[in-house]
């Protein structure tokens, strides 16, 4: 298959994202183009975070530095290409520790503790608190290696919050979730992850972009995240280069949340659900925090949470 045909199915299964690149040309989806139609034209913003609320409580570490102690691990197939397949052919690895004691690391990187995460096989650590209402901080900067299937593509890991169900739920691999991206060019992004969650945001049709050619837009049309449009860019790169660590600020409030990247606001969300059928749903409005293993060495540290009563605001100067 095609890289760019591979990323498309990767994509619509909702659980990965897209870096900002130039579209090539394909073959016009006219399911996916009749959902765009309306978008406006996007426009460049300056993004500011406003109203940032004062922590309603003490910070509370989910990193104790020394072990894994408060993180569950579950990971997904042996060969991480056949995670998308209708029939994978294989059973996922899941919680066997000798396996997850090979991609899941405590180390000493920059003179202090870091969650090492290797990328080789597909899967995540969760962490064992149901959290609502936060402000949460971590640094991340990415290693040097990669692994197939992804070689010759974009890093690619994930903050993953609202974090429910059982784990592997979705295409074996990951617990449903709303998806803070972290992936080289995209950082920010918003992915439903798991095929009964949404959420809805402000765009603009980017079509610098591949699909689906939306990118977050302060007072731009009001769209629900879900097929045939499976993500939103974010709405700027605020990533530092390769190697460097990276500050990542996650607001959430019920079921809205603000992704900030290096003190850079990139995406709001709201009205996060979990569907049940055509016609029911539940708001998600607490979860667990889930850190991803998806193909790139990736270090995690000072992952901090303090309790928050008010969201901050996301303006456009």
């Amino acid at each position: 298959m095609a890289i760019r045909a591979a990323w498309a199915l990767v994509l619509a299964m909702g659980v990965a994202g897209v870096p900002a690149r130039a579209a090539e040309t394909v073959k016009v989806n006219p399911a996916l183009e009749a959902v765009l139609a309306e978008d406006p034209p996007f426009q460049a913003q300056r993004l500011r975070l406003v109203d940032v609320p004062a922590p309603a409580g003490p910070a509370v570490s989910l990193f104790n530095g020394h072990d894994l102690g408060d993180w569950d691990a579950w990971l997904g197939y042996p060969d991480p290409a056949r995670t998308y397949l209708p029939r994978p052919g294989q059973a996922p690895i899941g919680a066997d520790k000798a396996a997850i004691d090979r991609i899941f690391h405590v180390v000493t990187e920059d003179g202090e503790p870091a969650i090492f995460i290797t990328g080789q096989t597909w899967g995540g650590i969760v962490n064992r608190g149901d959290h609502a209402n936060y402000h949460l901080r971590l640094e991340y900067k990415w290693g040097k290696a990669r692994y197939a299937p992804r070689l010759g593509m974009p890093q690619n890991n994930g903050l993953l919050y609202h974090s429910h169900g059982a784990p592997g739920a979705v295409y074996g691999t990951w617990m449903a979730a709303a998806e803070f991206e972290i992936m080289v060019g995209s950082v920010g992004m918003v992915v439903p992850v798991g095929p009964n969650v949404t959420a809805v945001t402000e765009v603009g049709r980017d079509r610098s972009l591949i699909d689906p050619q939306r990118r977050y837009m302060a007072g731009g049309r009001s769209v629900v995240v879900r097929q045939p449009a499976w993500n939103v860019e974010a709405a700027s790169d605020a990533e530092k280069p390769v190697g460097e660590w990276n500050v990542l600020d996650l607001y959430v409030l019920g079921d809205q949340a603000v992704h900030v990247v290096n003190g850079v606001p990139v995406m709001a969300v709201r009205e996060l659900r979990e569907w049940h059928g055509d016609r029911a749903s539940e708001p998600l409005t607490h979860g667990r925090i889930q850190l991803q293993s998806e193909g790139a060495e990736t270090f995690f540290r000072r992952i901090t949470l303090e309790p928050i009563t008010t969201l901050p605001r996301v303006v456009a100067e």
